[in-house]
């Protein structure tokens, strides 16, 4: 099983990235994938979910309004649109997949497998 995140990289504040995760090894329709992150020197945290069909999501407080969670289920692929982008937003960004039919949860324990972490940095 491999989760393979990409996507990050260097932005100004107020800027945009779309980040991407690949799934190979599952039934990606199975799962529920979420985004969690992870600043320096800060635990991980929650980010947005999705269900398996791509109906439901769920935000975090700070990202809610600015980042948007998607998924294409043909290509295995589950995406983080993240626009109007803040120096707070800089972490460590990784996927993961929960095997369930509702979205998934914001404790890490929860969940399967997990990507290797995309970093973005929002700095001027």
């Amino acid at each position: 099983v491999q989760l393979q995140a990409s996507g990050g990289g260097s932005v100004q504040p107020g800027g945009s990235l779309r980040l991407s995760c690949v799934a190979s090894g599952i039934t990606f329709n199975n799962y529920a994938m979420t985004w969690f992150r992870q600043a320096p020197g800060k635990e991980r945290d929650f980010v947005a979910t999705m269900n398996w069909s791509g109906g439901s999501a769920r935000y975090s407080d700070s990202v809610k309004g600015r980042f948007s969670i998607s998924r294409d289920n043909t290509k295995n692929t589950v995406y983080l649109e993240m626009n109007s982008l803040k120096f707070e937003d800089t972490a460590v960004y990784y996927c993961a997949a929960a095997q369930t039919l509702w979205l998934g949860t914001q404790f890490s324990n929860d969940y399967n497998y997990w990507g290797q972490g995309t970093l973005v940095t929002v700095s001027s």
